[in-house]
């Protein structure tokens, strides 16, 4: 049964492995090995980027779990993209889910709670990026709602990927 909860520190080594494959299997074909290899070492790993971001205090995770195993995650920080998209917003930093559970809802799941948690927090908006190649997630977004209203220039090593701005109002 699948159950959603708030992630901890304790979560980190689990959900880093579980984000690391979901990366991999999505982006992995994208860039050269070194350029790969440089951005999964900034990002992933027990110093990497994202069990960093699981002890800081503005950064929330919301987990997608079956039984004790997380299938899923939606991550909501504070803005980094072009400020003037993002006036008064939130960003969804990261949604995966685990292949296999592509289809079971889940995903819808966590992106209410983003929305959800975005209001009540006072955000008039929610923003992200996204590939622009990943055309599964640009459907899912933009079903919701979210609208493109820029560019972001992803760096994966030394490559430089063209990521859209999405934006969804409140």
């Amino acid at each position: 049964m699948i159950h959603y909860r708030r992630a901890t520190i304790d979560d980190g080594p689990e959900l880093d492995s579980m984000a690391l494959a979901i990366w991999i299997e999505t982006f992995g074909h994208s860039a050269p090995p070194e350029d790969i290899a440089a951005y999964l070492g900034e990002s992933y790993g027990p110093d990497g980027r994202l069990i960093r971001d699981l002890a800081d205090p503005a950064v929330t995770f919301q987990l997608a779990c079956d039984d004790d195993h997380i299938i899923g995650y939606a991550k909501l920080t504070n803005p980094f993209v072009d400020p003037a998209l993002a006036v008064d917003a939130l960003q969804l930093n990261q949604l995966y889910v685990a292949s296999d559970w592509h289809g079971h809802g889940i995903a819808d799941v966590l992106m209410r709670w983003t929305t959800d948690t975005a209001r009540e927090r006072g955000a008039t908006a929610l923003v992200l990026t996204v590939w622009e190649e990943n055309a599964r997630a640009r459907r899912f977004y933009e079903k919701r709602g979210f609208v493109h209203v820029g560019d972001y220039a992803f760096p994966t090593g030394t490559q430089i990927d063209r990521d859209l701005i999405m934006r969804l109002a409140l």
